[in-house]
């Protein structure tokens, strides 16, 4: 991704421009590579030959910084509209609201993951974490921005830090390692402030609570609805799933077949696991309309309030059970919503605030 880099998208990106603005985020994403990851490289990620092992620590900066450079390029550009880049933001963090594996790994850990992962299926994905270091990667650079311009009355931002940090030698093609501590200083310079102190306990340590720190600067939070945000709803109708974990904590293919489940979760503690089939809702063949349904008819109920329970004939191997799901708070999707007052553009809007008009693509 330095020089040069191949990138694959649905044939019809470009064409299908509503349709496919969900998917297109890995283009800015890939351009940004350039500068994070490839010309500014951490420095154990750096070695002279192939004989000399990487060490893939700092994949916050590297894969982190450049996922949120992806999503901040899509915003301005209009390769993505703001609303589909603030239901990204909100999937990432409504996420990690759920994840129990945040108790015991830090993010930092989870740049080992590709070592050992190497990108395959896990029983228990949420217990386990994956490459966390991308997406909450991307909310700690958010939370970073947005301090800075609190702290300087906006005089300052992340912009300022791009500058300094990869502003570096113009028209080089070489490498520059970092090392955290270049990180902090370059940070110090710009606003004073315990930078150290920040990442480590935002990287280094696990059992830290959901990163929602940037997103309730910016002067946005995170709600839950029932309906899904524009992205989670795109990429559910893309990839013919049905996305729960933040509901009955599963996710199922257009078959009904597991594809996810949430470690304690309801789903989970009714003994369902990745894998299993939902053949059945309420003695209804599986649908996810039908599905989804019985979840909200199952809203706010108690035992003996006549609210309808969610049965499920649920298929594993050769045996067939009909399974009970405890679960009664409705389907729940995550959504940033703004809370500062007034119309004028606060910390998330200034961030995505294009640089230049931008002119909108014929349809």
């Amino acid at each position: 991704h330095h020089r040069s880099s191949e990138n694959q998208l649905e044939p019809d990106a470009f064409i299908a421009w509503d349709k496919q603005e969900w998917d297109r985020n890995l283009l800015p994403h890939e351009y940004a590579h350039s500068w994070s990851g490839k010309f500014r490289r951490p420095a154990r990620l750096w070695t002279p030959d192939y004989r000399q092992p990487m060490q893939g620590d700092l994949l916050w900066t590297y894969e982190g910084q450049d996922q949120f450079w992806g999503l901040v390029l899509a915003g301005r550009s209009g390769m993505q509209g703001k609303d589909m880049v603030l239901g990204m933001l909100a999937a990432w963090a409504g996420g990690y609201t759920q994840q129990p594996g945040r108790e015991w790994r830090s993010v930092e850990d989870t740049g080992f993951d590709p070592v050992f992962g190497a990108r395959k299926p896990k029983p228990f994905a949420s217990l386990a974490r994956s490459e966390d270091y991308y997406t909450e990667g991307a909310l700690v650079w958010l939370e970073i921005d947005q301090i800075l311009r609190e702290g300087t009355g906006c005089k300052k931002s992340i912009d300022d830090f791009a500058k300094a940090f990869f502003g570096m030698n113009p028209g080089d093609y070489g490498q520059i390692p970092f090392e955290v501590d270049e990180i902090v200083t370059k940070l110090n310079a710009l606003y004073p402030y315990d930078w150290a102190k920040l990442i480590d306990t935002r990287i280094n340590q696990p059992g830290q609570p959901a990163p929602l720190n940037g997103i309730t600067k910016g002067g946005y939070r995170l709600v839950w609805k029932e309906e899904p945000n524009p992205y989670t709803k795109a990429g559910m109708e893309f990839g013919k799933g049905l996305n729960l974990n933040n509901s009955i904590g599963l996710s199922l293919d257009k078959d009904g077949k597991v594809t996810g489940t949430r470690w304690d979760g309801p789903a989970f503690n009714a003994g369902i696991v990745t894998g299993a089939q939902i053949m059945a809702v309420n003695g209804m063949a599986y649908g996810a309309d039908t599905l989804k349904k019985a979840i909200t008819a199952a809203k706010g109920g108690t035992n003996g309030s006549g609210a309808t329970p969610i049965d499920l004939l649920v298929k594993h191997g050769d045996r067939f059970d009909t399974i009970r799901v405890d679960y009664k708070d409705g389907l729940r999707y995550p959504w940033l919503e703004r809370v500062a007052p007034g119309k004028a553009p606060v910390g998330l809007d200034l961030l995505f605030e294009p640089k230049r008009p931008v002119v909108a693509p014929k349809k």
